[in-house]
């Protein structure tokens, strides 16, 4: 018995190795066709969400994007939501945002770019705190702690 699983996991083992060889180089081209389909995304905890609003202002865009409380097998109690300013900002920025639109400000954040200190003052009871506040290559990025 101890003979035959040696032989056939030795035989396993060298059928995956041809197969590698065999799929190694088309592996690009088909892990690039994959990508493409219809049903892959980018997973919001990692992009932000999707834009729920746009504001353009005339030195910069502010992108509010939509709440993620994403898990593995169902929403979780505790999420975030993401803003984004794009552009030339100023120093300080300050704006009233309003992430579920329904039309009532949630929260304020003032943040001071040259000492990347920012400050969050809560209207809504399901906002937290702030998580990130960091500058990108785009301009800058903020995520809220929100409770659902």
């Amino acid at each position: 018995m101890k003979k035959i699983k040696m032989i056939a996991g030795i035989t396993w083992a060298f059928l995956c190795l041809i197969l590698i060889i065999i799929l190694f180089p088309g592996w690009n081209r088909m892990t690039e066709a994959v990508s493409k389909l219809q049903f892959m995304k980018i997973n919001p905890n990692y992009t932000g969400g999707e834009i729920a609003q746009k504001l353009i202002m005339p030195a910069c865009t502010l992108d509010i994007r939509k709440p993620v409380f994403d898990g593995l097998f169902k929403e979780r109690n505790n999420g975030f939501v993401q803003i984004d300013w794009r552009g030339e900002l100023t120093d300080i920025l300050i704006d009233t945002i309003d992430y579920d639109l329904d039309k009532s400000p949630d929260f304020i954040i003032e943040i001071d770019r040259t000492s990347s200190e920012t400050k969050l003052s809560r209207i809504n009871s399901k906002v937290k705190d702030v998580s990130v506040s960091t500058p990108t290559s785009y301009g800058w990025a903020v995520r809220v702690n929100l409770k659902k």
